[in-house]
C-alpha cells in the first residue's frame, strides 16, 4: 500500500505516477526515467493515463475518435444527426486513427493537419482527405464544446491556416437524349430511382432509398395529398405536392399489396438497396448503352450518377422558368446562392456578344 502524500494531494495525483516540481508536472516511468509532461494538470493527467493504460490508447486521438462515434450514435437515435453522417464519420476515422491516433488532441497543430491533406493529395485522394479532415474537425469541436480538452482553437479550421485540397465542381449535365437512352436500357428499380431523383430533387443516397409508403400523407392545412418526410442531411421537414406522375410512380413501386415498412426502391425479396449497389446497376445500364452505340459507330456516353440527375432536374426547372426559391426548397439548400451555383455549375450556356449598334 502506497504512503499518504505529505501535502494531502490537493491536485489528485495519487496513483497517476505524476509529481509536481519546479513549476511543471513530471511522469515517472517504470524504467526510472522522469518525463516533463507540461504545466496543465488536466493534460498531464491525460498523458499519465495514456502511459498507465496497458493498451496505450486512453486520451489519445484514437480514443476520442471512438468516443465521438459513440456520441454520434446516440445523436442518431435521438434524431439530431443523420444516419448517413454517422456512416461517413465511421468510415473516415479509420485513416485518421492511423495518422493522428497516437497523438493527444492538444498536440495537434495546423501544420499536422496540412501535412495530412497534402499526403492525401499526393496519394490521389484529395477530396477524401478533405472529408476526413472535416470529420477530425467535428471531433475536436465536440471535445472543446464538452470540456474534454484544453484546446482553445480548432487546428482544422481555415482560420488556423489550413487550406483544403481543391475540389472541382461536378458540372455533368445529362441531356434529355442521354437520360432516355439509359432509362430504356435500365431495370425497373434503376428507372424508379432515376425518375424519383429527377422529379423530387432529393438526395438518392440519404433520402430516396429510405422512402417507404409512409411518405404518403395529407397536408394538415389544405388536405391535399403530399409526400412528407424529413431530409436526412438537413433534418428539415419537406412536403412535396403529389402530382399525377409522382402518384403513379409510387403506387407502381408499392405494388398491389403495400407493405408499410418496405422501401419503395427494393429488390425481389422486398429489401432495400445500398447506394453503391444500385449505382453499380446504373453503371451497368450505361455500359449496355455504350456497347450498342459502339456497334453503331456512335461515340460513348460519359458516365453519370443518380446525383447528376438531381442536378439535371434543378437545371431543367430553372431553364423552364421556375422560381429559384421553389428549386431551393426542393433541393433543401439553406440559401439561394447555393442553389444558383448548383444550377450554373451544370449549365454552360454560350454567351452572346454585344451587338448594340453604335450610332
Amino acid at each position: 500500500m502506497g504512503r499518504a502524500r505529505k501535502d494531502g494531494d490537493p491536485l489528485g495525483l495519487a496513483g497517476t505516477r505524476l509529481s509536481f516540481k519546479h513549476g511543471a508536472f513530471y511522469y515517472r516511468h517504470r524504467d526510472g526515467r522522469w518525463e516533463r509532461v507540461g504545466t496543465d494538470v488536466k493534460v498531464a493527467k491525460e498523458r499519465a493515463a495514456l502511459y498507465n493504460d496497458p493498451q496505450g490508447v486512453y486520451g489519445t486521438v484514437a480514443y476520442w475518435l471512438d468516443q465521438f462515434i459513440v456520441d454520434c450514435t446516440a445523436r442518431v437515435a435521438a434524431g439530431t444527426l443523420s444516419a448517413r453522417t454517422l456512416a461517413d464519420y465511421t468510415e473516415n476515422i479509420v485513416p485518421l486513427k492511423a495518422y493522428f491516433g497516437a497523438m493527444l488532441p492538444e498536440h495537434i497543430e495546423p501544420q499536422h493537419v496540412q501535412a495530412y491533406l497534402d499526403i492525401g493529395a499526393k496519394a490521389g485522394r484529395p477530396v477524401r482527405a478533405n472529408r476526413e479532415k472535416a470529420c477530425l474537425s467535428s471531433c475536436l469541436s465536440w471535445l472543446m464544446r464538452t470540456g474534454r480538452t484544453t484546446l482553445k482553437v480548432n487546428p482544422c479550421m481555415q482560420a488556423s491556416g489550413t487550406k483544403g485540397n481543391p475540389e472541382s465542381k461536378r458540372e455533368r449535365y445529362v441531356t434529355h437524349a442521354e437520360y432516355i437512352e439509359v432509362y430504356e436500357a435500365a431495370g425497373t428499380q434503376v428507372r424508379l430511382l432515376m425518375e424519383l431523383t429527377y422529379r423530387t430533387l432529393q438526395r438518392p443516397e440519404s433520402d430516396l432509398l429510405g422512402w417507404t409508403p409512409a411518405v404518403l400523407a395529407r397536408d394538415p392545412h389544405s388536405g391535399a395529398r403530399v409526400l412528407s418526410f424529413i431530409q436526412g442531411k438537413t433534418g428539415m421537414r419537406v412536403k412535396i405536392a403529389l402530382t399525377e406522375r409522382l402518384e403513379s410512380l409510387i403506387h407502381r413501386a408499392m405494388g398491389k399489396v403495400p407493405v408499410i415498412s418496405q422501401p419503395l426502391v427494393h429488390n425481389r425479396k422486398g429489401e432495400g438497396y445500398t447506394y453503391s449497389g444500385i449505382t453499380a446497376m446504373l453503371t451497368a445500364a450505361i455500359r449496355k448503352v455504350n456497347k450498342a452505340r459502339e456497334a453503331k459507330g456512335l461515340p460513348k456516353l460519359e458516365s453519370f450518377g443518380f446525383r447528376d440527375l438531381k442536378g439535371k432536374g434543378a437545371t431543367d426547372m430553372w431553364l423552364a422558368g421556375h422560381p429559384i426559391e421553389q428549386i431551393q426548397l426542393l433541393c433543401g439548400h439553406s440559401d439561394k446562392a447555393t442553389t444558383e451555383k448548383y444550377i450554373k455549375a451544370r449549365w454552360n450556356a454560350t454567351a452572346q456578344p454585344n451587338e448594340t449598334a453604335i450610332a
